[in-house]
């Protein structure tokens, strides 16, 4: 079993930036591929980016260019940098986890998640 826990979530206008952060518990983070998805009021949880047990990476053409992500397996945590944020980048950011070599992108192939945090970019 694993447990994630993301933090640094937050209110930001319009340009600025955060970086989340996802702790996830257990020995074997560094065989997880790590993705991150959001969910905006009204939506459907959506596909954010990911990365691989070989820091393979991929992202949704939405944030491409704006966010990175990133792992530290030492520190069992995987990040999310987004900068030039927008007003529709607003939603509940969660992380997710499956133990597999393979580069997840679809949320059906996840088995472990977040409770997720909250990211608000004032317009």
């Amino acid at each position: 079993q694993v447990q994630l826990v993301e933090s640094g979530g937050g209110l930001v206008q319009a340009g600025g930036s955060l970086r989340l952060s996802c702790a996830a518990s257990g020995r074997t983070f560094s065989s997880y591929c790590m993705g991150w998805f959001r969910q905006a009021p009204g939506e459907e949880r959506e596909f954010v980016a990911a990365i691989g047990r070989y820091n393979n990476i991929y992202y949704a053409d939405s944030v491409k260019g704006r966010f990175t992500i990133s792992r530290d397996n030492a520190k069992n945590t995987v990040y999310l940098q987004m900068n030039s944020l927008k007003y529709g980048d607003t939603a509940i950011y969660y992380c997710a986890a499956r133990s597999t070599r393979d580069l997840k992108v679809t949320q059906g192939e996840y088995d472990y998640w977040g409770q997720g945090t909250q990211v608000t970019v004032s317009s």
